[in-house]
């Protein structure tokens, strides 16, 4: 797309869901990996979504590109459909093996930090200003304040060092996979959701078989819970991603990964009763400026004063 972003009252509605869903999916994750092994996990949130999404699509009458595509474009799309899921869900999974969550939960806000050079140089519109620039550094300083310096402290084991790479490698994949899905030419949103989460599927499904063996039968409950994983936060939070990154841009979609560990806090203390770090405030107020900050003219135009 060569159209600057346009950042809506609709736009910032959908980013708030998505940083409440994906906050709330660790709390569900940790309940189904009480009945499946991390890869067949993914897989299987994964495949369920892809099944819904290909049935929904179907409906639709399979319309994806409104203009016949380039093998550069399918080779993009390819390459976004395994940045965009199975890739980092394989990573985290495996690297938090390694490391704290709370290492993980800082390496998915520096999501907003590795998109914000990229879109410079590669998506119409997505200048990186001085002010944008600053407000993504204040952010993610708040959610280093949310996680605590034990986020960093080490174990000493001797694959730590591996599981931290792989965690700011999914971090990678999904800043990755939002620019090239800006790039991408014009295309049906509900088509594109569905290829990206087909060809996730075709990847990740033979990897856990090579990787952990034939999938453990799991009980009804673990199916449920995979059921819910792959409707709400993969199926239904993915299409509203590509919407997002679609019409506001990547360097907005962002802002996302900043809300996930407040409210995996938050809702970990509500459900859990796990807690509250009194730091909890002050990251809540770091975060909130660092976005208003970088978004000032998208707020500005959105409440009609420019």
């Amino acid at each position: 797309m060569t159209n600057a972003p346009e950042i809506t009252l609709k736009s910032w509605l959908m980013v708030g869901i998505l940083g409440f869903t994906w906050g709330g999916t660790f709390l569900v994750t940790e309940i189904a990996l009480e009945g499946l092994t991390p890869f067949w996990l993914a897989a299987g949130r994964i495949g369920f979504a892809a099944v819904l999404m290909t049935a929904i699509w179907a409906m639709l009458g399979f319309r994806l590109f409104e203009a016949p595509a380039s093998r550069a474009d399918w080779r993009a799309a390819m390459v976004i459909g395994a940045l965009s899921s199975a890739v980092p869900f394989m990573l985290l999974a495996w690297g938090q093996q390694f490391v704290t969550s709370g290492f993980a939960g800082v390496s998915m806000a520096a999501v907003a930090l590795i998109v914000l050079p990229l879109a410079h140089f590669l998506v119409p519109g997505e200048r990186l200003t001085p002010r944008k620039g600053a407000g993504f550094i204040i952010g993610f300083i708040g959610v280093c304040v949310l996680i605590g310096a034990q986020a960093f402290e080490t174990s000493g084991a001797s694959m730590e060092p591996a599981g931290r790479l792989a965690c700011i490698g999914a971090a990678s994949c999904y800043a990755i996979s939002s620019i090239l899905m800006r790039r991408l030419p014009p295309v049906n949103t509900i088509g594109l959701s569905t290829v990206l989460l087909l060809i996730g599927a075709v990847l990740v499904i033979p990897i856990a078989l090579i990787v952990e063996g034939p999938p453990p039968l799991p009980d009804t409950k673990t199916l449920v819970v995979v059921a819910i994983l792959g409707l709400i936060p993969t199926a239904a939070a993915n299409l509203l991603r590509v919407q997002v990154v679609r019409s506001a841009g990547p360097v907005f979609m962002s802002l996302t990964n900043y809300q996930v560990p407040i409210w995996s806090v938050v809702l970990g203390a509500a459900l859990l009763g796990e807690p509250l770090p009194p730091s909890l405030l002050w990251a809540l107020v770091l975060i909130l400026a660092g976005v208003g900050l970088s978004q000032y003219g998208a707020l500005r135009r959105l409440f009609g004063k420019g």
